[in-house]
C-alpha cells in the first residue's frame, strides 16, 4: 500500500488523473486493452471532468477502454442518484465512447437479478479467465464504507468473485456492489479521498485494528495488485503515520 498525500483538492485530482493515464497506458501496452471499473459519489465527478477536459482527453487512447461500475444504486439509469448517469455525464458522452465499451449495471432487473446479471456480464467479459481489472477506482463514506461495502451487511463475508445486491436497513433502499473479492483481485486499486469530514474514516481504515464491520474499506488488500491511497492534507490530518 502506497499513501500519496497532497496540499490540495486540486492536487489531488490532477496527480490521480496522471496516475490514470499511466496506468491505461501501460495496460493497454501490455495486454492491449484497459478495464476500469468506476466509482460514484461526488468526489469521482471532479475526476472524471478533469479526464474528458482539453488537460487529459488526448493522453489515453479511449477506444481502448472498457467502463464498469464498482457499484450502483438500485435506481433507472436516468435517476439523478444513478452512478452511471453521473459518470455519463462527466466523462463518458463527453468523450464520444462506443456503447460497447461500457458496461453499466441493469437496474430495471430485480436487485438479485442485477447483480447476478452483472456478475456473468463481468466473468463473460474476462473470457473464462480469472477476474482482475486493470485498475478500480474507489471511494470512502464518513463511516469507512467503499463501493457498496457497507458496515454490518452480510456482503462483507461474502468470499465469491462476484456482485451481489445489498439492503441498507436504515435507508430501506438496495445497492448492486462488486465483492471485496473480486475488487481485491485487480492489478490497481486506487482511493480519492479528500476533505477533512474524511479525516476519521481514513485513519479507522488504514491505522486502527482490523474491525471489518465497523469499517469495511479495510477489506480492501489486493492480492497481488498495487493499492494506493491519493488523500489531501484534510483527509490525512488524523494519519499518525504520515
Amino acid at each position: 500500500m502506497k499513501i500519496n498525500i497532497f496540499n490540495s483538492e486540486e492536487e489531488v485530482l490532477n496527480a490521480l488523473a496522471n496516475y490514470f493515464v499511466e496506468t491505461a497506458a501501460s495496460s493497454i501496452a501490455s495486454h492491449g486493452q484497459f478495464s476500469v471499473a468506476l466509482s460514484g459519489g461526488s468526489s469521482p465527478k471532479k475526476l472524471y471532468v478533469l479526464l474528458a477536459s482539453p488537460l487529459f482527453k488526448d493522453k489515453v487512447e479511449w477506444n481502448k477502454v472498457h467502463f464498469f461500475f464498482g457499484d450502483e444504486r438500485y435506481v433507472p439509469q436516468t435517476d439523478p442518484q444513478s452512478n452511471y448517469l453521473m459518470a455519463k455525464k462527466a466523462l463518458l458522452e463527453p468523450l464520444d465512447l462506443s456503447y460497447k465499451q461500457i458496461f453499466p449495471v441493469d437496474t430495471s432487473l430485480s436487485p438479485e437479478e442485477a447483480a447476478k446479471k452483472y456478475t456473468t456480464d463481468i466473468h463473460h467479459y474476462f473470457a473464462g479467465t480469472d477476474v482482475c481489472f486493470d485498475l478500480i477506482l474507489l471511494g470512502l463514506g464518513d463511516n469507512s464504507h467503499t463501493a457498496s461495502l457497507f458496515p454490518h451487511t452480510p456482503v462483507l463475508h461474502d468470499k465469491t468473485v462476484a456482485v451481489k445486491e445489498v439492503f441498507l436497513e436504515d435507508q430501506q433502499v438496495f445497492r448492486i456492489t462488486m465483492t471485496a473479492q473480486l475488487i481485491n483481485q485487480a492489478h490497481h486499486i486506487a482511493f480519492l479521498v479528500y476533505g477533512q469530514g474524511k479525516a476519521i474514516a481514513v485513519h479507522h481504515v488504514i491505522e486502527d485494528k482490523k474491525d471489518i464491520e465497523n469499517y469495511p474499506a479495510q477489506l480492501i488488500k489486493p492480492q497481488n495488485g498495487d493499492l494506493q491511497w491519493f488523500l489531501d492534507r484534510g483527509a490525512a490530518s488524523e494519519l499518525k503515520n504520515k
